[in-house]
């Protein structure tokens, strides 16, 4: 019978078992029902845990701009949910939601250093009409003067809405590097033991080749991804930008709605992305576990909700030990661990 299961027949059926689920607690039976059918096919664990993900989907699709298509975030073979489905499957998973805490501070001075801290979203205008949008755990600091609008990214990932001023360009200096432009809209991130990592969404902007003596400067056109090589220890490292997909800016972009994005990423990838947004960490001491691919859209700062969908569609069990969220298919010790 599994084997005879078109893509449209499995999403219908996770569908019907997300809104289950969002309604309470199964029953033993409906438990044992459940568990049955995942163990079936292969495909059914991806298909419910993309009917989950597709319940955060269709409330934050208007957020996410008129381009936004939650099928953009389903595997092709795999696309065909109904508008009835997506709407079917909301109500306590929707009322759960909690977008992360996001503030507008006032224009500040040439000078200020602007941080947020971790599970924190601030947008930040500046004097020319610009603004810097910073995630989780960030930090910038603004040197606006007659010949140029300068903005140092110390640490995080920020999102730059430049203004057109033909008299000043505009330079978000990282790395000891400086990205310019006239006007764009643009994303730098720049964390802890990772690249420099630079997306344009629209607009064009420039990087002087990291040897300042050869003249050449890397242009970057909008839907552009590029990794930044160090201007330190990298003189030689090929700068290439890669053009992307519309669908890859949404979910790059996610976070300035307090989602998360993933297509494939591994459920360890998925976790240390979590941990940026939140003290509760996910831990995975199952490698295999750690290994499996997921895929949808999810709230940032919210990993226990994230977990306990994880739990269901992996036969998983989660414990909460502190402030650490325990995903595991092996025996765990009971000493000091709480089923959550």
């Amino acid at each position: 019978m599994a084997g005879q299961e078109d893509s449209r027949s499995i999403d219908q059926t996770a569908s019907d078992w997300a809104a289950r689920l969002d309604r309470g607690a199964l029953s033993a039976a409906q438990d044992a029902e459940l568990k049955q059918w995942l163990a079936a096919d292969p495909r059914h664990k991806g298909a419910l845990l993309r009917a989950q993900a597709l319940s955060l989907m269709s409330e934050s699709a208007q957020a996410l701009g008129p381009d936004f298509d939650p099928r953009l975030f389903e595997p092709k073979k795999q696309r065909g949910l109904s508008r009835r489905h997506l709407l079917g499957i909301g109500g306590g998973a929707l009322a759960a939601m909690a977008g992360m805490a996001a503030l507008t501070v006032g224009m500040p001075a040439s000078g200020a250093e602007i941080r947020t801290g971790r599970g924190e979203m601030r947008l930040v205008p500046l004097e020319d009409g610009s603004t810097a949008l910073l995630n989780t755990d960030s930090r910038i600091r603004i040197l606006y003067g007659e010949k140029e609008r300068l903005v140092s990214l110390l640490d995080g990932e920020v999102y730059f809405s430049v203004a057109r001023d033909e008299r000043r360009p505009f330079i978000v200096e990282v790395g000891g590097r400086r990205l310019r432009t006239a006007q764009a809209g643009f994303r730098v991130r720049k964390l802890a033991k990772a690249p420099v990592d630079i997306l344009v969404h629209q607009g064009l902007v420039e990087l002087p080749a990291v040897n300042p003596m050869s003249g050449q400067v890397v242009a970057l056109a909008g839907n552009t991804h590029m990794v930044m090589a160090n201007a330190a220890t990298s003189l030689f490292v090929a700068e290439r930008p890669e053009p992307i997909s519309p669908e890859r800016i949404n979910r790059e972009l996610a976070w300035r709605d307090g989602k998360l994005a993933f297509e494939g990423e591994t459920l360890q990838q998925a976790a240390n992305a979590f941990a940026r947004y939140s003290e509760t960490r996910i831990l995975i001491p199952d490698a295999a576990l750690a290994r499996e691919p997921v895929t949808g859209l999810f709230t940032a700062n919210d990993p226990a909700g994230f977990s306990r969908a994880i739990s269901t569609i992996f036969d998983a069990r989660l414990v909460r030990q502190d402030h650490d969220l325990i995903l595991s298919r092996t025996a765990q010790s009971k000493k000091k661990l709480t089923p959550y």
